[in-house]
Formats: C-alpha cells, structure tokens, sequence
C-alpha cells in the first residue's frame, strides 16, 4: 500500500514538472529603448537623473547652458530696437505746415474783412456819383480795389489749399520711409521666435514615461547636439521575442492570446497572459540562442508578444510561450 501511494505521488509530481515546462516557444523580453539625445550644445548645468529612477512624461530632469543662445536673443532684440530709432516722424514737417496755415487763414480773414470795407466804400461813391457828388474815376477807383482784393484772398486761398496738400504729402513720403525700413521688423522678430524654440532644446525631458536605464553624461559635462545623455524604456508592458517554425505557424495570428512562464524558482513557473502583436512575414534561420519546440527546424518566424508587466519581468528575461 505504501508502495502504491508513493508511485502515485512520484507520477502526479512528474505530471506536474512537465505541465510546468511543457511550452511551444521560448525567447527572451525586450522593451522599446529609447536613447535621450541632447539637442543643443552647452555645458550640461544640472542632471536630476540616476539609472532606476521612474520618470513621467515630459519631466524636466535637466538643463544644458543656454547663454549663448540668450545671448543671440539679446543681438536680434537691439536689431529692433535699432530699427524703431531709424523711423522717421512727420510730425516736426507738419508743425511747421501747420503754423503757416494759421497764419495764411488769419491773412485770408483779413483780406475778406477789407473786402467788405471795399464793398462798402464802392457803394458809398456809387451813391455819390449819382447824385453828382462824386466823380466817376473815384468809383472806377474803388471798384478797382475790390478787384485787388479779391485776387488777393483767391492767391491766399490758393496758397492754403497748397499748405494743406504739403501736409498729406509729408504724412505719405513719411509713411513710404517708414514702411521700408518697418519691412525689417518682421524677419527679424520671427528671429526671435526661432530662438525662443531653439532655446527649448535646452531644457532636458522625458520623452516617455518610464524607467532609466543607462546614463551617459553627468553635470557639468558637455554636451552635442545627438549625443546620447541617457537611456530609458517604458517596462509597464514588455514584448517577448520567440520564434516559431514553419509547421507551428497556422497555429497562431496577430491578437490571440497566449500563456507566457517564466521561471519563479525552486522548479516553480509563474504565468502571465499575453497577446500576439506581431509576426514577422519572413523566415530566417535559427538564431543560436533560441530554442523551438521543433530544434531540427533551420527555418522560423520571429514573433513578438505583448506582455502587461507586474513588476517581475525584466530586459533580457527568458520566457516560454504555450499557444
């Protein structure tokens, strides 16, 4: 009887070692690198980064010396300034215009005052002369002196018609010179605003979020736009990388779920669920550091798997996959 229930025992735990590692496919997991270059040049000012850290999103971790780039800014910010010191004002030309119509207005006043004084003196003498107490030539005379005056408040007239032109003739040369030298303005403040974006490269960010992997440069080290300053990856959900032969390949497609193991110690597995992202539609030959099910096979197909990470998985990580 004892013998019994130790064979029985032997045969479950038997049982149970090959479920554990009876697998279709194994690889390794990987996750999506990505290298952190530096966009501009400069002395790295300060790094808030250590291989392991967790970092979000667009996290500032750091900063690269902009003065040189501050320093063009400065430059194209005085180039405006400059220009705004090169236009010209009207306003000096039209005081002066202006002065002079007051003065031919006041002078047309008083021409039509004498006018009328005029008009009145040649009726006065009209009246006289019919009545025979004035002679002829005094009303000739007077008439005579209207007419000049009238000439005179029509070249008066003339004359501030020719003042006022002089104005909206100041106000649009001035204008055409300003325009000229205002065309300037506009490239030069998109200069500015090509630098305000250049000047963002200077700042250090997460481009995902993620874990640190490797770090490169330190602070106070220089750095050049493309070099690498540290590496990271999102491990949150990893791939698993396996290869399948050609006569597993009807077995699966893109978006079936599958079983991952890895190994969990003391001849323990530990499974997670996966799904099928990607297989490649070329074969190639065994890599030497795989195994297929099929180990006589010269032939497979890479396949990547996605797998949600607890925490457990880790790059380079062997796995087995069971479809």
């Amino acid at each position: 009887m004892k013998i019994y229930i130790l064979l029985v025992a032997i045969l479950s735990l038997a049982s149970c070692n090959n479920s554990d590692y009876n697998y279709d496919a194994s690889g390794t997991f990987e996750a999506d690198e990505i290298l952190v270059t530096a966009k501009a040049n400069g002395t790295i000012l300060h790094l808030n980064v250590e291989e392991g850290q967790n970092l979000k999103l667009n996290e500032k971790v750091g900063e690269i010396d902009p003065k040189s780039v501050e320093l063009q800014k400065d430059q194209v910010v005085a180039s405006i300034d400059a220009i705004d010191q090169k236009t010209n004002s009207a306003l000096p030309q039209i005081q002066v215009l202006q002065s002079q119509i007051s003065g031919q207005s006041a002078n047309i006043g008083v021409l039509q005052e004498q006018l009328q004084n005029a008009v009145r003196e040649r009726n006065r003498t009209a009246n006289l002369v019919a009545k025979d107490a004035a002679t002829k030539k005094q009303l000739d005379d007077a008439n005579g002196q209207i007419k000049v005056i009238q000439k005179q408040i029509s070249a008066a007239q003339s004359q501030l018609s020719v003042l006022k032109q002089q104005i909206s003739t100041t106000k649009e040369n001035v204008s055409i010179q300003n325009r000229a030298i205002l065309s300037e303005r506009k490239p030069t403040e998109k200069k500015i605003a090509q630098i305000d974006e250049q000047l963002k490269n200077n700042t250090i960010e997460s481009p995902i979020s993620g874990m640190v992997l490797t770090k490169y440069l330190n602070q106070g080290e220089f750095a050049v736009v493309g070099k690498p300053i540290f590496k990271m990856a999102n491990l949150d959900l990893m791939t698993l990388k396996s290869f399948v032969t050609g006569d597993q390949l009807p077995q699966i497609k893109i978006g079936q779920k599958v079983k991952v193991l890895i190994d969990a110690g003391n001849g323990k597995t530990k499974d997670f669920p996966g799904t099928i992202y990607w297989i490649s539609s070329k074969a190639e030959f065994t890599p030497k550091t795989i195994q297929t099910k099929n180990e006589r096979a010269n032939l497979v197909y890479a396949v990547k798997i996605h797998v949600k990470n607890d925490g457990f998985l880790k790059i380079g990580m062997y796995g087995d996959v069971k479809f």
